[in-house]
């Protein structure tokens, strides 16, 4: 039996899952859910923290989609090249890398974008200007190398595309200030199933975000 994965598709940590599970080629059961679903007594045994994506295998439930990546590729992957085993020293980079996305490039798109999906106004200088800084981390941390951990594709990859592809609609990334981190974001919207993931996803996200005025 295929494991089980509840998320919303415009959330990017579940398009991050989607991402991480096409590139190992394993199949998840997809169950779209909303916010009130996910207080329903069922789910919050499932998860108590009501939130997505939620992955369950047979009798295991794991949340968040950094702990859900990482487990799908120690448990299902034919390699660990997204996610070395025994490789520490690499690993703690890809783990540097998820800590900034949830700490730091996550929290800043979040807070930057919650006014535009409230309507409760425009994005704020101050936030604009952190998630700038984000992006120039990113542009520091790919420092010649294709990929933002090193010279191959991790998960670290995966999840901060899945963030920075949702940031990109209402904060471009700017090419000339961030060639690198432009060229990566290019690089990964042309993997093989980077549609599949995250084309319905992004469209929801969107329309969530306020029609520019003329």
């Amino acid at each position: 039996m295929a494991p089980k994965l509840y998320l919303m598709q415009a959330s990017p940590p579940c398009r991050a899952v989607l991402m991480v599970a096409k590139a190992i080629g394993l199949e998840l059961d997809i169950e779209e859910v909303d916010k009130e679903a996910l207080r329903t007594p069922e789910m919050l045994e499932l998860n108590p923290q009501h939130t997505v994506p939620i992955l369950v295998d047979d009798d295991f439930v794991v949340w968040d989609s950094h702990a859900i990546a990482g487990y799908l590729v120690g448990q299902y992957g034919e390699d660990d090249t997204l996610y070395p085993k025994n490789d520490i020293r690499k690993r703690a980079v890809i783990d540097q890398r998820l800590h900034f996305e949830n700490g730091v490039l996550y929290e800043r798109c979040r807070t930057a974008s919650y006014p535009l999906f409230t309507g409760t106004g425009d994005i704020s200088e101050d936030d604009r200007d952190k998630l700038i800084e984000a992006y120039g981390f990113l542009e520091e941390f790919l420092n010649g190398r294709p990929w933002l951990a090193g010279d191959e594709m991790t998960i670290a990859d995966l999840s901060i595309l899945a963030t920075v592809v949702s940031a990109d609609l209402f904060i471009p990334v700017d090419g000339d200030r961030f060639p690198q981190l432009a060229d990566w974001l290019k690089t990964g919207k042309e993997l093989p199933y980077f549609d599949e993931c995250n084309a319905d996803g992004l469209a929801k996200f969107k329309e969530m975000l306020p029609t520019p005025e003329a």
